[in-house]
C-alpha cells in the first residue's frame, strides 16, 4: 500500500464538514422529529409512524436510482465532489419547511406534513448518497478510512452538538413563546449553515482516485448483482437494525426525561451531556480500536454499551445523576464503533469491486442509506405505534403507569434486544482486518498495472 497517498488534515476536515451539515438535519430528526410532529406540529402518532413508513417505500425507489446515476457521474470534480453543489441550497431549504407549521386545518397539515418530509428525504437522499461514498475517491487504504470516518464523525457529532446546544434555547428565544415559529426560525438558521458546510466540504476535498469507466451495464444489474453480495446483505441488515435501535432510544429521550424521570428542565444536560460523550469515542475510535480486528471489535464494544443501556432500567427515577452517569458511558461506548459501521461499507465496495469487477460505490452507499432511513423510519414508527397502544396524551402532567413503564423500556430494553441481534449477526460477516488489506492490496496491484500497461493493451479494456 505504498503507493497510496496518505490524507492531510485539511481533507479530513474537509470531509468531516460535510457530515457536521447533515448532522444539522439528522441530529435535528432524531431527536426532535417525533416529538415535534405529536406536541408542536399536532400530528397523532399512529399517523406519525405510519408516514415515516410510507416516505421509506418512496425511498425504495429513488435511493438506489440516485445511487445508480451517482456512479454514472463523470464530471471535471468528480463523480461525488459536484452533487455537493448541486443539492446544498434545496438541502438548507428542506430543512426550514419541513419544521413549518401551516394553518391549514388537520387534513391540510397531515398533507403538508407528508409532502415536505418526503422532500426532505429525497433531497437528505441527493446529497448524502455521493458524500458517504467519497472515501473510495479519497483514498484506498483501509486505514486511513478508517481515520478519516473518525474525523467525519467526530465533526458529525459537533454539529449535532451545535443542534443540542442551541435548538431549544433559539425556538424558545426567537419564539417568544410560540414553539411553532421558534422551531421554523431556529431549523432557518441551521439549514443555512448546513449550505455553507457544504461548500466548505466541496473545496477542501479531493477525488484521488477516479476508475476507468467500465461496461456500463443497467441499474437492474447491478442491483442484481449486489444482491448476490453477503456482505452487502449483512451490511445492509446491520444498518436497519442499528439505526432502529439508535432512534427508538433517541426519539423516547425527550419523553423519558419529560415525564418518566419528570425533569425537563435536565432535558438540555441530558442530551448535551449525551452528545459530549458520543463525539468523543467517535474521535477516539481509531485510537481504542484501530489496532484490533474490526469484527471482534465491534462485537465485543457492542456488549459492553449493552449493559449501561438495559441498567437503567432498574434505576428509579430519583437517582438521576446514576441514570446521567450511564447514559453518558453508553453513549461513549456505542459510538466508538460508528466509524467501524462505515468503514465496513467502504470494504464491501472494494468486495463487490475483487468479486465482479465493478466499483458500484454510489449504488452499495445508497442502499446503506436506504438501510439507514428505514431504520430512522422504523424507530419513529415503533415509538409512534407503541405510544399509541398505550394510550400516550401529549402535554399532560402525568402519564398512566402502563405510560411510563413503556417510555422506560423504549429507553432501555428495546433497544438493547436489537442491539444484542447486531452482535449475532456480525458471526457470519468475513471482511476482518486480514481479509480487507489482502484485497486492498490486490486492487491496489490492479489499479497500478492498469495506470501502466504492457503495450498494445488498452486500460479501458482491462478495468
Amino acid at each position: 500500500m505504498n503507493t497510496v497517498p496518505v490524507l492531510t488534515l485539511k481533507d479530513k476536515i474537509g470531509y468531516g464538514l460535510g457530515d457536521m451539515a447533515s448532522a444539522l438535519v439528522w441530529q435535528t430528526a432524531t431527536l426532535f422529529l417525533a416529538w415535534f410532529y405529536t406536541d408542536v406540529f399536532g400530528l397523532p402518532a399512529a399517523i406519525m409512524g405510519t408516514m415515516f413508513l410510507v416516505v421509506r417505500a418512496i425511498d425504495a425507489i429513488t435511493d438506489p436510482c440516485i445511487g445508480a446515476i451517482v456512479d454514472r457521474t463523470r464530471t471535471r470534480h468528480g463523480r461525488f465532489r459536484p452533487w455537493l453543489l448541486w443539492f446544498a441550497i434545496p438541502f438548507g431549504v428542506s430543512c426550514l419547511i419541513t419544521f413549518y407549521v401551516p394553518d391549514v386545518g388537520p387534513t391540510g397539515k397531515i398533507i403538508y406534513a407528508c409532502v415536505t418530509y418526503t422532500l426532505l428525504s429525497l433531497v437528505y437522499s441527493a446529497i448524502n448518497v455521493p458524500y458517504c461514498a467519497m472515501p473510495g475517491a479519497l483514498t484506498l487504504h483501509p486505514g486511513e478510512r478508517h481515520s478519516l470516518q473518525s474525523w467525519r464523525f467526530g465533526l458529525s457529532f459537533t454539529g449535532g452538538l451545535i443542534v443540542t446546544v442551541l435548538a431549544l434555547p433559539l425556538m424558545e428565544w426567537l419564539g417568544q413563546g410560540n414553539q411553532q415559529k421558534g422551531f421554523f426560525l431556529a431549523m432557518s438558521l441551521m439549514g443555512l449553515l448546513g449550505i455553507g458546510l457544504f461548500f466548505c466540504c466541496f473545496a477542501m476535498t479531493r477525488e484521488r482516485y477516479i476508475p476507468e469507466s467500465s461496461a456500463p451495464g443497467s441499474m437492474l444489474a447491478d442491483l442484481k448483482s449486489l444482491a448476490k453480495n453477503s456482505q452487502w446483505r449483512l451490511v445492509f441488515a446491520l444498518n436497519i437494525l442499528l439505526l432502529t435501535a439508535v432512534v427508538v432510544r433517541g426519539s423516547t429521550t425527550m419523553y423519558y426525561v419529560k415525564y418518566l424521570l419528570m425533569r425537563p428542565d435536565m432535558t438540555f444536560v441530558f442530551i448535551v451531556s449525551g452528545m459530549v460523550a458520543a463525539l468523543s469515542g467517535a474521535l477516539l475510535s481509531g485510537w481504542v480500536l484501530g489496532r484490533v480486528d474490526r469484527v471482534r471489535a465491534y462485537q465485543f464494544t457492542t456488549l459492553i454499551f449493552m449493559v449501561p443501556c438495559i441498567a437503567i432500567f432498574f434505576i428509579p427515577a430519583a437517582y438521576i445523576g446514576w441514570i446521567l452517569a450511564l447514559n453518558i458511558v453508553f453513549s461513549f461506548i456505542q459510538n466508538l464503533t460508528t466509524p467501524l459501521q462505515w468503514s465496513m461499507l467502504s470494504d464491501v465496495v472494494d468486495y463487490e469491486e475483487h468479486r465482479t469487477g465493478r466499483r458500484l460505490d454510489g449504488l452499495v452507499f445508497s442502499t446503506a442509506l436506504f438501510a439507514i432511513k428505514m431504520g430512522l423510519a422504523l424507530g419513529g414508527a415503533v415509538v409512534g405505534w407503541i405510544l399509541g397502544l398505550v394510550s400516550y396524551q401529549a402535554n399532560v402532567t402525568e402519564q398512566a403507569p402502563a405510560v411510563l413503564h413503556t417510555i422506560n423500556a423504549l429507553f432501555t430494553f428495546i433497544p438493547a434486544a436489537l442491539f444484542l441481534s447486531i452482535v449475532v449477526l456480525l458471526c457470519f460477516y468475513k471482511l476482518n482486518n486480514r481479509k480487507v488489506a489482502a484485497i486492498a492490496n490486490e486492487l491496489a496491484a490492479k489499479r497500478q498495472h492498469i495506470s501502466n500497461p504492457e503495450p498494445g493493451l488498452n486500460p479501458a479494456i482491462q478495468e
